[in-house]
């Protein structure tokens, strides 16, 4: 037996018929067409969620809260134990380009942030844009070393720090 050209169909189910509404009464979708009965929502081109009748809606009552900031850096975050699977695949060096050939992350984004989690035992040189303090530590305890491609933020200097702070800048 052959397959002839007019032979072919797709699966049955595999093409749903649209549904034709306001074709009549026999069709079940006539009259209303499946909206309802009256009103505002029954016809085209409505768009009220949060309308609430004149009153004022509920999401311009509640108060404004924090800030978004709008060029805010997003970050890869990697932890200890990602670290320690790639120094048991044989690397001993990592860096953002690094990982990203080797897959263990998806995208650099901003940067690539070293987190704490996990526990790491192999000396693994890392170069990463931020690491948090206890990355760090349990990196250099193990015998490696952190270097970060970014500064860290400077605190804020406070009385005495901020006075002492100039008085070194009028000197130089």
């Amino acid at each position: 037996m052959s397959i002839r050209l007019t032979d072919l169909r797709d699966n049955p189910g595999a093409r749903k018929a649209r549904k034709r509404v306001g074709r009549g009464i026999g069709s079940g979708m006539g009259k209303t067409g499946g909206r309802g009965v009256k009103g505002q929502k029954s016809r085209s081109g409505v768009a009220i969620n949060g309308f609430e009748g004149g009153q004022m809606p509920l999401h311009m009552r509640l108060p404004k809260r924090g800030f978004n900031k709008p060029n805010a850096k997003t970050f890869a975050e990697i932890n200890l134990d990602l670290v320690q699977a790639a120094a048991d695949a044989g690397h001993a060096t990592l860096t953002e380009d690094g990982l990203l050939e080797a897959g263990l992350i998806k995208n650099k984004r901003d940067g690539l942030r070293l987190l704490g989690t996990g526990e790491l035992s192999a000396k693994v040189d890392v170069t990463v844009t931020y690491a948090t303090a206890s990355a760090r530590a349990a990196v250099e305890k193990a015998g490696g070393s952190v270097t970060m491609t970014r500064p860290e933020r400077h605190k804020r200097l406070r009385g005495k720090e901020r006075e002492e702070a100039k008085k070194a800048a009028k000197k130089k």
